[in-house]
């Protein structure tokens, strides 16, 4: 009995490791958000807000130090939790980052992530320069995953057989884009950004082999259920 669990638990460590080492990448981002997160919540208000504000891609930091705040700012999260980014991760990035490989994966969380916050950081400046917006919002905080999310979430879509892919379109269309229609905010306009761009990635794609049929799935997973009873 005890063999039979010792075996049964390397069985699952195996299982565990080749899931992960196919998604390299993103399981290092996931590493080193759950670092960063640890020591949020180690820190106090005060320190934890100069902290953020150092690393924000905001319009102050963008002008004087573009590189340094684009990449650090993505080990930070800003809102929601941990736990709910490892499961967005898990649904988007890791099955992107399978298909189209980690460079590729790499490049469309990238391109999503710094062109969103140029596009969004830009629509708060004019904003400022409009009197549409206090002059102290240069230095709005701006941290976080979300952007590369995002885009990769869009270019998922590519991944999936029609008639589906409409579908989940659509749905990331209705997700990122009705915030837009209520209190309008310079991270929605990034977002929606994002997303828009994901999609423009599609070059990125057509040399990837294979979509996912929905209907497939399905009918495998009846074909298994059926088998056990």
């Amino acid at each position: 009995m005890e063999a039979e669990r010792r075996f049964r638990a390397s069985d699952i460590a195996s299982a565990a490791w080749t899931y992960v080492r196919r998604a390299p990448g993103t399981f290092v981002w996931l590493a080193i958000l759950f670092v960063t997160t640890v020591v949020m919540h180690h820190l106090s208000p005060q320190v934890l807000n100069d902290v953020l504000g150092n690393r924000s891609t905001n319009l102050h930091h963008l002008r004087e130090d573009p590189v340094r705040v684009l990449i650090t700012s993505a080990f930070w999260i800003a809102g929601g939790t941990w736990i709910g980014y490892f499961v967005l991760f898990n649904l988007f990035h890791v099955p992107v980052e399978r298909w189209l490989g980690t460079w590729r994966w790499l490049t469309v969380a990238a391109i999503a992530h710094v062109g969103a916050t140029y596009i969004s950081e830009g629509v708060l400046y004019l904003a400022i320069e409009h009197h549409r917006a206090p002059e102290s919002a240069v230095n709005t905080l701006d941290v976080g995953v979300s952007y590369a999310l995002a885009g990769v979430t869009a270019v998922l879509a590519y991944r999936i057989a029609p008639p589906w892919r409409y579908l989940y379109v659509l749905g990331v269309l209705l997700v990122y884009g009705l915030p837009l229609f209520g209190g309008l905010t310079f991270t929605d306009i990034g977002h929606f950004t994002a997303v828009l761009i994901g999609f423009a990635c599609y070059p990125l794609t057509r040399s990837r082999p294979g979509v996912w049929d929905p209907a497939d799935w399905l009918r495998g997973l009846r074909e298994r259920v059926g088998a056990h009873r």
